[in-house]
């Protein structure tokens, strides 16, 4: 990061091919938005402060990511072009000085290292500007780069305005750029809209610099698909997977064992710790944290999960805003949501959920329970089918079972209720009233026997 760099992030256009609704840079890709991966990047030459996104189509919606972020926007009211876009932030960014670094807001796959070096180039050729180019295999409709003999750019001609000779070469423009701020915009206003779209062009500024006596360096990223722009569906499903690819490489090389990398899903912003191993077809998103040595079974779903040490979790359980401390096991089938906080070394089976409770130390509920709303005491056990009834219909109820309790199968949790220390329920009790510690609570009808009934019944 350096102080004197400011960025300019494009974010104010619709993208029409997108045939969507919501502003392209909205859209989602190894679970952050364009636009997201677009800031982070960014920061890693800014510090927050000196980072713009100039919006416009769906102003508030993508304003509203950049203020999330911690960075500022540009209001570009009317969509004139990308030059026009950076003048509409004159105000905030001329007086900064230093360089000036201007990309696109839906290039998710630019990876950090290369606006770094493009600043870098910038600042060790002392040039006027610099600039990252691709090749790619058909350029058709791409602003084509015209070296000099120095290997500088001299021109930017696009694709209608080639020559025959021009349109042959294959290095293009993928409109990542680093200027001097200070002859930036000592020539900014001399861009004209002289085209059929009647736009200010970004790429003019080459030309007017280079006449101004300045020079503009480039190099080029070796895999060109890192900065090709989202356009539409499939190319968004395309970096969507590069990402997650990256992701899983970068994991695996950090000491994670993925089974079958191709089935599974990892957002950007997940960590996993080291020898921890995820099973086939798992999906792990948002800010899912996962610590060492765990094991995360086949078609498991983790979203914003904290999960320690030395966790296992089966096969086929959701846990989304929960954690599980060192040394939990859960699953198969278990669905932990809203909160749910299971302390170390607790245990809970299949088709058990977990919703807004907490379950202490070494507490257990293996089998086919639903528990809402509970704060669970450390080594207590609850058994299978038993349920906190936590909603009258009209607000939701807390049950406090004490450490070392014993619920019976089967039972009914009438909450507000209160089931003290070592206490124990019999199975298939209804229980609304407190239980003191250490006692036994039996909340169900005595069993009776009609011997001949069904003869009587039927007349058999």
């Amino acid at each position: 990061m350096l102080d004197d760099v400011a960025v300019v992030i494009l974010a104010a256009g619709q993208g029409t091919r997108m045939k969507s609704r919501m502003a392209k840079v909205l859209h989602r890709a190894g679970g952050r938005t364009l636009l997201e991966h677009a800031i982070a990047a960014a920061r890693r030459v800014a510090p927050p402060q000196r980072i713009f996104v100039v919006v416009g189509h769906q102003a508030e919606a993508v304003g509203e990511v950049a203020r999330r972020a911690g960075v500022g926007t540009i209001q570009q009211t009317e969509q004139l072009g990308t030059g026009h876009a950076v003048m509409c932030g004159e105000e905030q960014l001329a007086a900064l000085g230093g360089r000036l670094v201007i990309f696109y807001g839906d290039c998710p796959m630019i990876r950090p290292e290369t606006l770094e070096h493009v600043v870098t180039l910038h600042a060790e050729s002392g040039a006027t500007g610099a600039m990252a180019t691709i090749i790619v295999p058909d350029p058709t409709g791409y602003g084509r780069i015209i070296r000099n003999p120095a290997g500088d750019v001299a021109a930017i001609v696009e694709h209608k305005a080639a020559s025959a000779e021009q349109r042959k070469v294959c290095e293009i423009n993928p409109g990542v750029y680093s200027f001097d701020a200070t002859a930036f915009w000592q020539h900014v206003h001399e861009l004209r809209p002289d085209n059929p779209a009647r736009e200010y062009y970004l790429t003019d500024m080459v030309e007017i610099l280079i006449r101004a006596g300045g020079r503009l360096a480039a190099f080029t990223v070796p895999d060109h698909t890192e900065l090709v722009g989202i356009n539409n569906r499939v190319e968004l499903a395309e970096a969507d997977g590069v990402l997650r690819a990256r992701k899983s490489r970068e994991l695996m090389l950090d000491g994670v064992t993925i089974e079958q990398p191709d089935t599974v899903s990892i957002d950007v912003d997940v960590q996993v710790g080291q020898d921890t191993v995820i099973g086939p077809f798992v999906q792990l998103r948002g800010r899912t944290a996962v610590g060492e040595n765990c094991h995360i079974g086949a078609c498991c779903i983790l979203e914003n999960a904290r999960l320690g040490n030395n966790v296992e979790v089966n096969a086929f359980c959701v846990i989304s805003d929960s954690a599980l401390d060192s040394d939990v096991k859960v699953g198969p089938y278990a669905r932990m949501r809203l909160g749910a906080h299971l302390e170390e070394g607790a245990r809970v089976g299949n088709f058990v959920e977990l919703k807004k409770s907490r379950m202490g130390k070494g507490a257990k509920a293996m089998h086919l329970a639903y528990l809402g709303d509970a704060t669970i005491g450390a080594k207590a056990n609850i058994g299978a089918g038993t349920i906190t009834c936590n909603y009258d219909g009209h607000h939701k109820h807390q049950t406090i079972i004490g450490a070392g309790a014993f619920v019976g199968s089967n039972s009914t949790l009438v909450a507000p209720v209160e089931i003290g220390s070592g206490a124990y329920i019999g199975a298939a009790s209804v229980i609304n009233l407190t239980v003191p510690a250490d006692t036994l609570a039996l909340g169900r009808a005595r069993q009776v026997n009609k011997p001949g009934w069904k003869n009587r019944v039927t007349g058999d």
